[in-house]
């Protein structure tokens, strides 16, 4: 079962403030980077509950941010929904999208469910940059961002559009830690460590991770939704392979299975890639190289790294403490 050791609750507390300082503080540029930090962490996030507790590692992710983008601006600037229920439309489309290809893939496993989910990727980037009414490679521009002007939130400007990505961030968390410690959440785990013995036992495997899939979906196509308003114009690059591959790299590079490790993955990557980029245009053999770096350290990404080298002081802390009051105990009772 999902739960959050003390460490991961300082690591989160501190992200939180973090980029709280920074929305309150930054000016343009600032807000702007950390508005792509808070879409792209909950991208990652929803990669993380199917790849880090439910062993089935994506490659359509990307495809599916880039359909809630579409969906969205489809439904708002198209059809003339208002954005919250496009937002809505979004999230159900890409959410029952997920679902099909959890299902399709569910019985495939490793590098084969890798290629699969690989396939549905790209049959919806190669549809997307084809179709007209999407507007082939040339996107669609014109979207409209959610306007809640009525409770006194102004959103068209950076700031208070990054203060609400981040609040739907948290939410977004919030959630992915209720679907971990609900029955299906624990049935995920289950599956992951013995698939076997779990449709022994008269669960409906396929049915769980096409259920988890599809729930991770869902916050694809939220953040896809979140982008599509933060740049106003969307392209068939947000469906590329290579988006879901990046947010691959960040999930690993922040902590696999940590669920706050994805956070510090993308803080870090896109840190990594403004700084980087204005030094050197090779800034992803940097990357590459830090994420090498992780992978040969055996630790389970950053997340990991700071767990091995303090979390295990805390518990011997713990531990010994425990000692010295039995311990003390005993010689009362003597």
């Amino acid at each position: 079962m999902f739960h959050h050791t003390s460490l991961r609750c300082a690591v989160l507390g501190l992200l939180a403030a973090v980029a709280l300082f920074q929305a309150l503080t930054a000016e343009y540029f600032g807000l702007e980077i950390l508005t792509e930090i808070l879409i792209l962490a909950m991208l990652v996030l929803a990669l993380d509950i199917v790849a880090g507790f439910g062993g089935m590692v994506s490659l359509c992710h990307g495809a599916l941010m880039g359909g809630g983008a579409y969906a969205y601006a489809l439904l708002s600037a198209k059809a003339g929904l208002p954005p919250l229920a496009a937002m809505a439309g979004a999230a159900a489309v890409t959410g029952a999208a997920a679902w099909l290809i959890g299902a399709v893939c569910a019985r495939s496993h490793g590098i084969y469910f890798i290629m699969a989910t690989l396939a549905f990727g790209q049959m919806a980037y190669s549809y997307v940059f084809e179709a007209p009414v999407f507007g082939g490679d040339d996107g669609l521009g014109g979207i409209p961002r959610l306007d809640l002007s009525q409770i006194g939130i102004d959103l068209s400007g950076s700031r208070g559009f990054a203060l609400f990505c981040l609040a739907v961030l948290y939410a977004v968390y919030g959630t992915a830690v209720l679907i971990l410690r609900s029955g299906l959440g624990r049935s995920l785990c289950g599956v992951k460590h013995n698939e076997q013995r779990m449709r022994a036992l008269g669960l409906t495997v396929w049915r769980v991770k096409a259920d988890v899939f599809g729930l991770s979906g869902m916050i694809a196509g939220l953040a896809g939704a979140l982008a599509a308003q933060h740049i106003m114009y969307i392209s068939p690059g947000l469906l590329s392979w290579t988006v879901s591959g990046e947010a691959l790299v960040v999930v690993i590079l922040g902590g696999l299975g940590t669920l706050v490790g994805p956070l510090v993955g993308a803080a870090a990557f896109v840190l990594l890639k403004h700084e980087l980029s204005a030094v050197t245009p090779y800034w992803h053999l940097v990357v590459g190289a830090i994420l090498i770096a992780v992978v040969m350290s055996r630790a389970n990404g950053i997340v990991g790294w700071i767990e091995a080298r303090w979390g295990g002081r805390g518990d011997r802390r713990a531990a010994e403490a425990a000692r010295k009051q039995k311990s003390e105990e005993v010689l009362g009772d003597a």
